[in-house]
């Protein structure tokens, strides 16, 4: 009774921001051991979130990002916590962070409370069941450094499962293993709205 109050409660939660979510959401399997432990290794660590690598390149990748960002998220210091924790868990992740932010962009249109009709929540709309797999049940997936964490661990693991095959990956994330709908529009919205090309130095 308490967990069916509890997920209306959500809802209305994610109605109320505007950000219901139609996203399909990733199948619960089973993970050995080892798999398990470097996930939850890798969801655990906690160091600042920052730009990572060459000042110049992520400076101009900030600017950038924030300019088309803006029409999304209006507030200009909620803008940059938000993408340089984007880039921060991405390329710790070993992602390119454009990718990440068309997962985003296609997964909840940056609503940070969406929820989908699965259940899946937050930005990189992550199933629920993953606290309990590799996290721990004060994890918050509406946070938004937690669910850019779980995101970009769990897309990293279909990464690895898949031998670097984007699609296979992406529509892993997806539950759609096997269709290529959801790749094609995630792998469209970058190419038409996140790609970025690095300056070249002078």
């Amino acid at each position: 009774m308490r967990a069916t109050l509890l997920r209306v409660l959500l809802v209305a939660l994610a109605l109320a921001h505007g950000a219901a979510a139609w996203a399909g959401a990733q199948a619960e399997e089973a993970l050995s051991a080892s798999v398990q432990n470097s996930m939850s290794s890798a969801i655990a660590d906690r160091a600042a979130p920052r730009l990572i690598g060459d000042v110049n390149q992520t400076q101009a990748w900030l600017a950038e990002m924030s300019a088309r960002l803006a029409s999304r998220m209006p507030d200009a210091e909620q803008r940059r916590e938000f993408l340089v924790t984007v880039q921060y868990e991405a390329s710790r992740a070993g992602l390119d962070p454009q990718l990440v932010l068309a997962v985003i962009h296609h997964e909840s249109a940056f609503r940070k409370y969406a929820i989908s009709t699965a259940s899946a929540r937050g930005y990189m709309q992550v199933m629920p069941f993953w606290v309990r797999l590799i996290g721990n049940r004060d994890h918050n997936l509406f946070q938004l450094r937690t669910n850019l964490r779980y995101g970009c661990v769990i897309l990293r693991h279909y990464l690895d499962r898949e031998n670097g095959d984007v699609v296979r990956a992406l529509a892993r994330y997806n539950g759609s293993l096997g269709r290529f709908e959801y790749p094609n529009a995630v792998l469209g919205v970058l190419e038409k709205r996140w790609q970025w090309t690095p300056p070249k130095a002078p």
